[in-house]
């Protein structure tokens, strides 16, 4: 499947799948948007149609990807998460992820940080820089960031939450500012209403809410409840995240909320010509079928050829080595890559890796709905000692803080 390069789907006796399209049972019987159905996502002074957002990731959404995301279809792609601090000390990493290039517009960042005065400041640079739209993390439920009360632990705080808000729009300007939470700490404390509430009163342009605790990490089904509560309890556009797994997931969630618009994550991962199906489908077109193994193995090698650029060759094939099991998930014998995976080093050892495989092996219709990232099982929630006698506190709680300690920070999120 080549970019933005809509094909015919094939009639039933020409196709591997059942009824003609790549579908789960789930979604054979959505349709694709009727004319009008659903509006563009107003941003502050953004327009976003199709109402799609790349989920900030770490460890994924950095520049390479998002510009392979942009070729499929429009929308708006964040940035993975930025630390604030390091991006203010100039550490070489957080500088990087951070960076973009012309063909990036709109531009948009997440930040990281639980310092209003940090992250005051960053915003104010990264505007100057000419930065589109900046969202905050208040939902990474990684033990190492909740551990220290950041991420998805800020949230049990609504006046730390406030205070750090208040920084961000205040040296933001005219650029829009959106918050990517999810629904609490675990399912005894849920606190998404009350932070969607303190986002509105606090000029957030948009809040984004992933179905889940922290607790559940990727676990279980997403609650889209959840996200119609949401919209019913503010007035700012709400972006739906969680089980976006087909382009079709998109269209049932948007109509069962009432939602804004939505988040993709993990099912764009090794695929990201989701992109262009959620194009097709939200302009009333049905997608032509995922690309074959060889065709999926050509959109891998031009990904690590851009992660190369961007990180060098070492680097960049390091990286890869968890999108070669994204990219071939489900198709046959992929499990034995697993092993060969761990010595990639070099471009040129890339497609030699799949030289046993059958690159016509349509893409596996099992594989539309398969995880793609680490999380699956639930976790006890570890939070700094003490967190939750305080929730009236708004002391930012400590981060690192050394030029060191940011550096192994930011390489420590970059497992994806």
């Amino acid at each position: 499947m080549q970019p933005a390069d809509p094909g015919q789907t094939p009639t039933p006796s020409e196709s591997p799948y059942p009824g003609g399209r790549c579908v789960s049972p789930l979604n054979e019987d959505v349709a694709p948007a009727a004319p009008g159905e659903f509006a563009a996502l107003e941003v502050g002074p953004l327009r976003v149609w199709p109402p799609v957002v790349l989920a900030p990731m770490a460890g994924v959404t950095n520049l390479p990807f998002r510009q392979l995301c942009r070729e499929y279809g429009a929308g708006l792609y964040v940035s993975e998460m930025i630390t604030a601090r390091g991006f203010l000390m100039g550490n070489r990493l957080s500088v990087l992820l951070a960076s973009s290039d012309p063909s990036e517009s709109p531009r948009s960042v997440q930040v990281y940080g639980s310092d209003p005065k940090d992250l005051g400041e960053m915003v104010r640079a990264l505007v100057d820089e000419g930065v589109d739209h900046l969202d905050i993390n208040l939902g990474c439920p990684v033990p190492k960031v909740t551990r220290s009360g950041n991420g998805s632990a800020i949230p049990v705080k609504p006046r730390l939450v406030a205070r750090l808000l208040r920084a961000m729009v205040a040296n933001a300007g005219d650029v829009p500012v959106t918050v990517k939470m999810r629904k609490g700490i675990d399912d005894d404390l849920l606190t998404y209403l009350e932070t969607g509430r303190v986002a509105q009163e606090e000029g957030i342009a948009a809040v984004g809410l992933h179905g889940r605790t922290a607790a559940q990490l990727y676990s279980g089904e997403a609650d889209w409840d959840a996200i119609a509560a949401l919209k019913q309890a503010v007035d700012i556009p709400v972006l739906g995240n969680g089980d976006i797994w087909e382009c079709w997931d998109a269209l049932r969630m948007m109509r069962q909320t009432g939602c804004d618009g939505v988040i993709v994550g993990r099912g764009c991962l090794g695929r990201p010509w989701l992109f262009q199906e959620l194009a097709e489908v939200f302009d009333g077109r049905i997608p032509a079928n995922p690309p074959t193994l060889g065709e999926a193995v050509d959109v891998m090698v031009r990904h690590a050829e851009r992660l190369v650029e961007f990180f060098g060759e070492l680097h960049g094939m390091r990286q890869m080595r968890k999108w070669v099991a994204w990219y071939s998930k489900g198709f046959a014998g992929s499990a034995s890559l697993r092993g060969r995976m761990a010595e990639l080093e070099r471009l040129d050892q890339l497609r030699p890796l799949f030289a046993e495989l059958d690159l016509s092996e349509p893409f596996p219709r099992r594989a539309l709905r398969v995880g793609r990232a680490k999380g699956s099982k639930k976790q006890k929630v570890k939070l700094p000692d003490g967190y939750l006698d305080q929730r009236d506190d708004d002391t930012p709680p400590k981060g690192p803080h050394s030029l060191a300690e940011i550096e192994a920070w930011e390489r420590s999120l970059q497992g994806g």
